[in-house]
């Protein structure tokens, strides 16, 4: 066997462990595998399955170093009836075994259908040339010995590991021999709408297409060559543009609403540029042209700012913009009336409209929506076009602006086939009042020479076989579990297990996440006659759920890191548990766990324990930059704790510390870590595009959506999949030829969620073809009648207005139900800052300097603000410098609030929900000491 065939094989494994039962072909092998490394696998099969088998199959295979074991494997194949797979390995072809993919996804999805309805027994002569002659015994023996409906399972199992290519077809021909309703479920015809799957066409498992795109010439490329007069400079260096992007802009230029879908990276931020030049030079003297432009981020905002700028500039044009990050400073009256182009984040607006600030869309002549797939539900896109769309059924006289979106992808929601997706589209298209949804038809070999269709490999890692670092942390869970149990054995009246619906969860598991703040928040409206054995009760209960809460984060990075990374996790929060509080019961958790510390330390400093997806990761790194040492790599994963592991493992690992990191995740703030601040984001996207010793970005979905990131040949998804549009987006950030794009999990249903999306993406494009061969005055009637339609609703939801409730309400401290406040002491600043000017609420409250000290607008934050009980220490919000006024400044999240009357208890997630009289602050109600507070002395935390 030659090097290069064992490389096949490993490479094609994948297909190998899908399809073949290594126990049919251990007799054929007998020359070449040791009897106890049968058993083995044999044992494997009956305790895992034949998939799990066929690994350690395939692993023994290829660690042989005996001469002619690759053509008595091939033999094997042949003699035991897998013609199939004896035929795509001696030819190295897996074209056939692929197209088999839909129709396996398909039965998989009919399996509980097919179980109740199908007499195995009827249809298995038509089909037993399907399958292998063991494979046949076994279907009737196991109908046989327990009954018809085990096996039709088996027959499904068996269908699902078929390598004949004919045997959907067959199947089909058998269903309708004997009449069967299941047929009309079967459907093999290519092309059928109730096939849910499409036809994968030429896609290999192992090649599914992607586009990673290869770009010459700088973002900002120029407009046209009319564009380049003596106003120029110098310096700038006119392009000319293609082909395809004059026809994406063309609809546009002629004033049609428009949506323009297009893969990342092909342009269609200069697209934007040739539509907003188009427009501004249509008007006649003496008029004048008002451009918004949105972004949906603000580094995507600084970005598309950045370019329109540079461009519009030169010829005259003003150009500015506002985000949330610099809102409290700017007048956005003034700034949208004193420039030609307005570069927004689209909440700016929305508040604007709100307010009164924007009396009207008419200002505007223009609206460009950058990742317009966005426009949907509470989205601001989608209130925006509320305001538009109110306007244009309304029967308003005043001019409506032009609608542009752009977009690589439109989407399909929840479609199964392509008449949903249509209506999806439909509806998209309705929001943003369009009627024309533009890609690249008369120029597609063009465009292809830009975005190129390298291959996507999917890589399957096999989770650690053995894990005492999950045993034991999974120890100290149900040790934690037990303990809050026995809380509720001393009341009697309720239990741990039906505080919340969730069931069967495991820890580890987002299930058990959703579990724990489930029962987490049941815990703190918890309500007894006692009120002090509710405070010890509701405070107990709140500790134990949140160290499961960390126990089960802990468990979530092991499963995708490092142990020392899972553990270092733990650490740190026990570390601030001891800076805290740290009473009766969280000193016996910390004792717990540090009894179990030693023992961890050595396990996760353990060799053995390398966890192997970080093998194969390290492996696909090591080999591409062995290929090619000017790869530049970004690698998506899932949560900021898995960047910060992920770069320490880099950054520690001496086959890997020359990439030189670098990190990019989104602002806001989670339960776990602070996000990065704008100036980080700009810093790490600047020193990627401009440090060359910078090889790779390890960043969340923040880099998935427009962000122009520097030329990459390398994606790696780590356990990160999304929907069809986050699919089409990620695999855009390569920019460069000979790309490649890893997918790599340890989960087998990610890959299939990823091979859903691809069928998805055929669907959407079906979808959109059919549109654009639809009349234009059809199509507009059909986004006519959606819109009524959605209006209605709005209207009807619009008009129930929450009644106000008047009544004076406690607040009362979400871990130990300490009373804090009256809603009545309550109130407004700015509209969404909450204080309270109590005096004695000073008292229950205690300080500590803010690590990230702020000032923005009025407002200047200092401290953070906890209860003020020493067993408690429970975060309730920040102390800040308003005006001339020191106040505390608080969030409802972490308060319980009870009625006064009543005694009912109820959590809220935002102040928005919570529909209390809310009174605006007045500087007359707040005492002198609001005034000379002096932080500094406030003997608070340490």
């Amino acid at each position: 066997m030659t090097a290069e065939q064992r490389r096949n094989l490993h490479a094609f494994r994948d297909y190998v462990r899908k399809i073949l039962d290594p126990t049919y072909i251990l007799s054929y092998m007998t020359p070449w595998f040791r009897d106890d490394v049968v058993q083995h696998i044999q044992a494997k099969k009956n305790n895992k399955g034949p998939m799990e088998a066929a690994s350690l199959f395939l692993q023994v295979l290829l660690e042989l170093q005996e001469e002619g074991w690759f053509r008595g494997f091939l033999d094997a194949l042949q003699q035991a009836g897998y013609s199939g797979l004896y035929e795509a390995i001696e030819s190295w072809d897996f074209q056939k075994l692929e197209k088999l993919e839909e129709y396996r996804l398909l039965l998989k999805r009919l399996q509980p259908e097919f179980k109740t309805t199908i007499n195995p027994e009827d249809i298995l002569p038509e089909i037993s040339g399907c399958l292998l002659n063991q494979e046949c015994e076994e279907i009737i023996q196991i109908s046989s010995n327990k009954g018809l409906m085990a096996g039709a399972e088996k027959m499904v199992e068996c269908l699902l590991r078929s390598d004949k290519e004919n045997w959907p077809k067959t199947l089909k021909l058998a269903l309708e021999k004997e009449e069967s309703k299941f047929s009309e479920l079967w459907m093999v015809e290519k092309g059928a709408e109730n096939v849910q799957m499409k036809d994968l066409e030429d896609d290999e498992m192992k090649t599914l297409d992607v586009h990673i795109v290869y770009k010459e010439e700088p973002e900002s490329q120029n407009l046209s060559q009319n564009s380049c007069s003596s106003e120029v400079p110098p310096t700038y260096s006119p392009l000319k543009p293609r082909n395809y992007q004059l026809e994406l802009a063309l609809p546009a230029q002629k004033g049609k609403n428009t949506i323009i879908c297009a893969p990342t990276g092909c342009g269609k931020t200069f697209v934007s540029l040739l539509i907003c030049e188009h427009h501004l030079k249509k008007f006649p003297q003496g008029r004048k042209g008002k451009v918004v432009v949105f972004a949906v981020q603000v580094p995507l905002y600084e970005q598309q700012k950045s370019v329109f700028s540079e461009y519009f500039e030169r010829f005259g044009y003003k150009v500015s913009g506002i985000s949330g990050e610099t809102a409290d400073n700017i007048s956005v009256e003034q700034i949208v009336e004193n420039n030609d182009i307005i570069i927004l984040t689209p909440q700016i607006l929305v508040n604007s409209l709100k307010d009164g600030t924007i009396p009207s869309l008419s200002i505007f002549t223009l609206m460009i929506f950058d990742e317009c797939h966005n426009t949907n539900k509470h989205h601001p896109y989608n209130m925006i076009m509320f305001h538009y769309l109110d306007q244009k059924l309304g029967g308003s006289s005043d001019s409506l602006p032009q609608v542009i979106g752009l977009t690589a992808s439109v989407g399909v929601g929840d479609a199964k086939n392509t008449a949903e997706a249509t209506e999806y589209i439909c509806k998209l298209c309705a929001s943003l009042d369009t009627a024309v949804v533009t890609t690249v038809r008369d120029n597609l070999e063009e465009l292809e020479e830009v975005v190129y269709k390298p291959q996507k490999f999917f890589r399957k890692v096999e989770s650690r076989t053995t894990d005492r670092f999950k045993r034991i942390i999974s120890q100290l869970m149900a040790e934690t579990e037990a303990l809050a149990k026995s809380i509720f054995e001393e009341l009697g009246t309720v239990t741990l297990e039906n505080l919340s619906r969730i069931q069967n969860r495991n820890f580890g598991t987002q299930k058990y996440e959703q579990w724990i703040i489930a029962v987490q928040k049941a815990c703190m409206v918890f309500q007894m006659p006692d009120k002090e054995e509710e405070s010890r009760i509701c405070k107990a209960l709140f500790l134990y759920t949140s160290h499961l809460r960390k126990y089960n984060d802990a468990l979530i990075i092991n499963e995708d890191a490092r142990m020392k990374d899972a553990l270092n996790y733990l650490k740190n929060f026990f570390k601030n548990v001891r800076a805290a509080g740290f009473d009766a019961i969280e000193q016996d958790l910390t004792q717990r766990f540090e009894e179990k510390l030693l023992e961890l330390e050595g396990i996760s400093m353990d060799p053995s324990n390398e966890n192997a997806k970080l093998k194969d990761l390290c492996f696909i790194l090591q080999e591409e930059y062995h290929l090619n040492p000017e790869t530049r790599t970004i690698l998506f994963v899932k949560t900021r704790a898995l960047v910060d592991a992920l770069k320490n493992w880099i950054e520690e690992n001496p086959k890997l510390s020359f990439l030189k990191p670098g990190i990019l995740t989104g602002r806001g703030r989670t339960n776990q870590t602070m996000g990065m601040t704008l100036p980080a984001q700009k810093c790490a996207l600047d020193a990627f595009r401009t440090n060359r010793d910078s090889k790779i970005l390890i960043a969340t979905s923040v880099a998935d959506e427009g962000i122009d990131i520097a030329q990459c040949n390398l994606v790696i998804l780590y356990e990160y999949v999304g929907n069809v549009i986050k699919m089409i987006q990620t695999r855009g950030r390569g920019r460069a030829r000979g790309s490649k794009c890893f997918l790599l999990t340890s989960n087998a249903d990610v890959i299939e969620k990823e091979k859903l999306n691809i069928c998805q993406e055929k669907m959407m494009n079906e979808s959109i073809s059919r549109l654009q061969g639809w009349n234009e005055a059809v199509f507009k009637e059909k986004i006519r009648q959606i819109q009524i339609q959605e209006k209605l609703i709005r209207d009807s939801q619009g008009k129930v207005k929450p009644v106000v409730d008047k009544k004076n309400k406690k607040l009362l401290c979400g871990k130990c139900k300490t009373f804090a406040c009256y809603t009545a002491d309550i109130r407004v600043v700015e509209e969404c800052h909450f204080t309270v000017v109590r005096d004695a609420f000073r008292e229950c409250f205690v300080t500590k300097l803010h690590p990230r000290p702020k000032k923005f607008g009025s407002f200047d934050k200092k401290a953070k603000i906890f209860c003020a009980r020493k067993d408690c220490l429970h975060d309730w919000g920040i102390h800040m410098k308003y005006k001339t006024f020191e106040i505390p400044v608080i969030k409802i999240e972490s308060f319980v609030v009870e009625d006064v009357a009543t005694g009912v208890q109820t959590l809220y997630a935002k102040w928005k929900d919570f529909n209390f009289e809310k009174i605006p602050f007045d500087a007359a109600e707040m005492s002198p000491w609001a005034q000379d507070l002096n932080l500094q002395g406030v003997d608070g935390l340490e």
